[in-house]
């Protein structure tokens, strides 16, 4: 039989102390190289967005790849590809970890369209309030301590 898998990520993760350095104005040169990895790696991009202190991928993945291993790989080549272009001023890598959430194919578009929204979506809500949001909508629980 072959492989055959629906599962759609929504990745999450933020540069080191979710320092807000990621100016509009060039984070569309980021999402194109991560993009064009996830491309690379044989996913299908959904949509890519964020603003100044975090970023959204919603991908489905390989099923050669693991997600830790495809997030690891996005976060070195994009971190070394920031750093070596100066894209933006003050980045000191991306902080240590990531979130990842499933979502069911037939909710892909909601998906989609939040992420599409982030800058709109985070003129109401902070970054910490989102994060909690999406931790207590997909039932993982956290220590707020271990959220900074």
């Amino acid at each position: 039989m072959s492989t055959y898998t629906s599962i759609v990520y929504h990745i999450i993760w933020t540069p080191y102390k979710r320092k807000p350095i990621m100016t509009k104005a060039k984070r569309r040169d980021l999402f194109n190289y991560i993009y064009g990895i996830l491309k690379n790696k044989k996913c299908h991009v959904y949509r890519i967005n964020g603003v100044e202190d975090h970023l959204h991928i919603a991908t489905s993945v390989h099923p050669s790849i693991s997600l830790a291993s495809l997030v690891k790989d996005i976060k070195l080549a994009s971190g070394q590809m920031i750093q070596t272009t100066k894209l933006f001023e003050g980045f000191d890598g991306w902080q240590n970890g990531y979130s990842a959430f499933t979502h069911n194919y037939s909710s892909l578009d909601t998906l989609v369209n939040y992420i599409k929204n982030q800058e709109v979506h985070h003129k109401k809500v902070s970054f910490m309030e989102e994060f909690t949001q999406l931790l207590q909508e997909h039932g993982i629980e956290f220590d707020p301590r271990f959220l900074e």
